[in-house]
């Protein structure tokens, strides 16, 4: 029996049980990982990660971006994933990794300088989403860079076909996208049947969440973030990546200082960006 699910978090245990390949977890399909090595790359790049940062990483793949922050000396760089499968698998890579859900993240308050969220929201329910962007504000600390990364403006493709027998669906796999991906399903059908477990199908979209950058901008203010850039992503295409901090209490301070009785040095807190200055600021090249 061929057994469809619409939980995104049953779906990834079950892939994270039967998975061969840890970089198959960065879910940008087979053979991708240089794909996966530059995205984090720019990653590191936008954030301007140093080595003194404390990271986070909402979402963490495969753990590329917790490699490459520990070669460029970053010592405290925790991930996190939905599954303990998936936690597990990454675990081996000598990386700390923890289980734990958008909504609920299993660190401390104020415990990260950088946050990355990248690929991650665009699959939590839309309901989900203000406690989400709530706790990842609860984890950065005052003046810490937040990285929202690879967020639709547009809905996902139309859900895949659903098929009631292993020929049928191997047959449109094989037409729509190959051997490669015919193959794939093949050993995961006959791991199934070894195993006796069901043949689990997530059906639907892979997009769950999506909102015009208007929206989405507001929805992070709502939760405390404020916005310092967002750019379009170069591929898949209809998605942008964010830049947002968490304000600090010097940020809205505006005090003088006083030189000598007849002089007076007015200082001010950097002023934020209006909505309008962000949208007509330079694109981020990667």
């Amino acid at each position: 029996m061929i057994a469809r699910s619409e939980d995104y978090v049953e779906y990834c245990r079950e892939v994270a049980q039967g998975i061969r390949d840890v970089g198959d977890l960065a879910l940008r399909g087979k053979n991708t990982s240089e794909i996966t090595r530059r995205v984090n790359a720019g990653i590191i790049r936008e954030v301007g990660l140093t080595p003194a940062d404390d990271l986070v990483d909402v979402g963490c793949g495969d753990g590329t971006l917790l490699r490459l922050a520990h070669e460029s000396g970053v010592a405290n760089a925790i991930g996190l994933l939905a599954t303990e499968e998936e936690a597990a698998l990454v675990r081996r890579r000598g990386l700390e990794v923890r289980q734990g859900f958008t909504h609920s993240l299993p660190v401390a308050d104020a415990c990260a300088s950088v946050v990355v969220c990248n690929n991650v929201l665009l699959v939590v329910p839309r309901e989900r989403i203000p406690e989400s962007l709530r706790e990842i504000e609860r984890i950065a600390r005052p003046g810490a860079r937040v990285y929202l990364g690879e967020i639709p403006f547009v809905p996902g493709p139309p859900p895949e076909p659903e098929f009631e027998t292993v020929r049928e669906t191997l047959t449109y796999l094989f037409g729509e996208y190959g051997t490669r991906a015919a193959l794939g399903m093949a050993r995961r059908m006959i791991f199934w049947k070894l195993t006796g477990k069901p043949m689990i199908i997530r059906s639907g979209s892979s997009v769950s969440f999506y909102a015009e950058p208007s929206e989405f901008v507001a929805m992070a203010e709502e939760a405390g973030l404020e916005l310092v850039r967002y750019w379009p992503h170069d591929w898949p295409e209809g998605r942008f990546n964010y830049l947002f901090r968490k304000p600090s209490d010097f940020d809205h301070d505006a005090f003088d200082v006083k030189d000598d009785p007849g002089s007076e040095l007015e200082l001010t807190s950097v002023s934020r960006l209006s909505a309008a200055e962000v949208r007509n600021s330079a694109v981020s090249p990667w």
